[in-house]
């Protein structure tokens, strides 16, 4: 599907209820409008409404609606976004009145994934999430999904609503969440093979800066530029500093307020990567204007995945920009970067380094000769840095798990001092 030769013209909404204030508010639409940038939208105008309550049939109520109307005919928008969900009847309703396409906020979202999705796993992930989506709506008219020129809230699945009922809908669904779960148990079988490296998964808000910091830790190439969910697939690659263990960073897709259940539920696998970390860095915008809510947002999405506290290191980056809102890290287990520049990197480095060695000793060892299963254990679970024969023995300088320990006390000399290099 074409793309319009010139970035739609959009007028974002937002409701303002008794417990909103009027800043939050601001904040909202202004994220909102960083998403529709995403997707290749333009904002002409922010338009609020203070109520005590939704409206049932219009949202923002019939006299508000018709002031949309007027500002849409005054700018020539083309597009109208709701920085809530809106029910069927609502957009419906909306459409009629203001006589322009209208669509929510996980309507954008979605078409934003629907433009990011580039592996098997996503494109399944965010077309799931879309039908899941639209399956309530499939009753009304499909006039905002039959523009031929295609514009936001219109690629992935799209155009094909036109000719899907809801039977054939769920049976799409239904196929959809069949291929996603041999996905995710393929996903499962990775995670399991990774059971003798340590993981370290980035995660936080969107746009917070992870992809830049998971080139500063890997020195690879991942996309990082200045947009919302620059990155869907969960990215590994082997830590380019040296560790106790192999270790793997893990550049995670972002979070963000009122994202879609659906989508949630649809991207559970790659989240999942958090989950299943041995350490989190929660990357953190230090000069966000909002950075309180963004990480109230990013710390509910780490408790609903089931991230212990103590598994989190809270990274705040972004150092580099002189703003006078800058805020100091709150926690011990917590260090300032500029992943843009490197400045705090060696820092951070030696967190996880130390994390890294916490979850073992490094320890002497000298095992007989004849002790051949005792010697292949150790390297099946142990990570080896030095190896000496003699006549009868081996010695060994080696980090071993805290759990496989026991294995290994009787041939034990005592701990050694940690073999590996600081970061100076």
């Amino acid at each position: 599907m074409g793309r319009p030769s010139t970035p739609e013209k959009v007028v974002v909404v937002g409701l303002i209820l008794p417990d909103i204030s009027r800043s939050t508010a601001e904040e909202h639409l202004y994220e909102l409008e960083k998403l529709v940038e995403t997707a290749g939208g333009i904002v002409v105008r922010k338009v609020f409404q203070e109520r005590k309550s939704r409206d049932a049939a219009t949202f923002i109520g019939k006299g508000k609606a018709e002031e949309v109307k007027k500002i849409v005919a005054e700018l020539t928008a083309n597009l109208v976004i709701f920085d809530d969900d809106l029910s069927p009847a609502q957009a419906r309703n909306l459409q009629e009145i203001i006589g322009t396409e209208v669509i929510d906020r996980s309507a954008l979202i979605l078409d934003i994934f629907a433009r990011q999705a580039r592996s098997k796993e996503s494109r399944t992930q965010v077309e799931l999430a879309q039908l899941n989506y639209l399956l309530p709506r499939l009753t009304r008219q499909w006039s905002h999904l039959s523009r031929q020129a295609g514009g936001i809230g219109s690629r992935g699945v799209g155009e094909t609503q036109l000719e899907l009922d809801r039977r054939m809908t769920r049976t799409r669904i239904a196929r959809l969440k069949e291929d996603l779960a041999k996905i995710e148990k393929n996903r499962e079988t990775q995670r399991k093979g990774r059971h003798d490296v340590f993981t370290v998964a980035l995660v936080g808000y969107t746009n917070a800066g992870k992809s830049t910091l998971f080139n500063q830790l890997t020195k690879g190439s991942a996309e990082a530029v200045d947009k919302l969910f620059a990155t869907l697939d969960a990215k590994l690659q082997k830590s380019f500093f040296e560790m106790p263990r192999p270790t793997v960073i893990i550049d995670t897709v972002g979070f963000i307020r009122k994202l879609p259940h659906h989508l949630v539920a649809s991207f559970r696998s790659t989240m999942e990567e958090a989950a299943s970390a041995d350490l989190v860095l929660h990357v953190i915008n230090l000069t966000h204007p909002h950075m309180e809510e963004q990480l109230e947002v990013a710390n509910e999405v780490l408790k609903e995945l089931g991230v212990p506290p103590e598994r989190i290191i809270e990274v705040y980056n972004k150092a580099d920009l002189d703003v006078e809102r800058r805020r100091q890290p709150r926690q011990h287990s917590s260090v300032t970067i500029s992943s843009l520049t490197g400045a705090g990197i060696e820092a951070l480095v030696r967190m996880i380094h130390d994390r890294v060695l916490a979850e073992g000793e490094v320890l002497h060892l000298e095992i007989p000769l004849d002790e051949s299963k005792v010697i292949a254990r150790l390297h099946e679970v142990g990570e080896i840095y030095h190896q000496a024969a003699s006549d009868h023995h081996l010695r060994f300088v080696a980090w071993v798990p805290k759990e496989q320990i026991y294995q290994f006390s009787g041939f034990s000399s005592g701990r050694a001092a940690d073999p590996i290099a600081r970061i100076s």
